[in-house]
């Protein structure tokens, strides 16, 4: 479904991307894991256009682009296939769940706004926020506001959704919610490309990991085969700082 070749990216002298290659099949909740500053969001926004990469090739739906030579139009058209999660909500703070969920569906894809509403209403409930439509953003939590976030993402019915960080701007005591509607989501096979520092979602729910530092794939595999014998030692340490007691080193 969406194949990645060596994507390059630098800011200035700094190389952040360096040859970064990963394949998702439909159906995967693929988790990238890794230490602050490994690349994984600059990845992340790359594959979605959020950054232009300096160079690599992406396949989508078998089709070829260029990250670096990209048209706008084709940039357009991908993106009414995807959904991007961001770590701060990025939600209009003017507007009411409902309408953030709905402007989207109307400005961007020209959805005719009954059908918009509907398909707004719909994703609402799904992510258990039928009763704050009428809510303003500083009206609702934290966790709350990221759930309208999901809600906008799966409104469209895209066919992957990125997530970045989802649970990174949470308490603890909210970040469980958010876990919920993403363990939803998989469980009804949406298709996922999860940066994340839950080690009990990727554990759990994904079924493949892929781990990064200095903005390289370290070791990637089986969700499963990952966490209970990763074969770098890079990945053991890594492991053993975030799930002390959980592997064998």
């Amino acid at each position: 479904m969406l194949q990645i070749e060596k994507i390059e990216k630098s800011f200035g002298g700094t190389k952040v991307l360096r040859g970064v290659s990963l394949r998702v099949e439909q159906g995967d909740v693929v988790a990238i894991l890794g230490p602050s500053g490994s690349g994984k969001t600059t990845l992340l926004r790359c594959v979605n256009f959020l950054e232009t990469a300096d160079g690599g090739v992406m396949i989508f739906d078998g089709e070829t682009f260029h990250l670096a030579h990209t048209s706008r139009r084709d940039i357009a058209r991908l993106r009414k296939k995807t959904a991007f999660v961001f770590q701060d909500y990025n939600l209009f703070r003017n507007k009411t769940a409902l309408q953030n969920v709905t402007e989207g569906l109307v400005v961007t894809r020209r959805i005719p706004k009954d059908q918009a509403l509907a398909a707004a209403r719909r994703a609402l409930e799904k992510v258990g926020m039928a009763g704050r439509e009428g809510h303003y953003p500083h009206q609702l939590s934290g966790g709350q506001q990221q759930r309208v976030a999901i809600a906008r993402a799966i409104a469209a019915g895209p066919e992957i959704i990125f997530f970045d960080e989802p649970t990174s701007a949470l308490d603890p005591e909210l970040t469980g919610e958010v876990l919920a509607v993403m363990r939803q989501l998989a469980d009804e096979g949406m298709t996922m490309l999860v940066v994340t520092h839950e080690m009990g979602f990727a554990r759990t729910v994904s079924n493949r990991v892929v781990f990064m530092e200095d903005g390289a794939v370290v070791e990637e595999g089986p969700s499963q085969s990952f966490f209970q014998n990763p074969q770098k030692a890079r990945t053991r340490a890594f492991l053993q700082i975030s799930e002390p007691g959980k592997i064998n080193v």
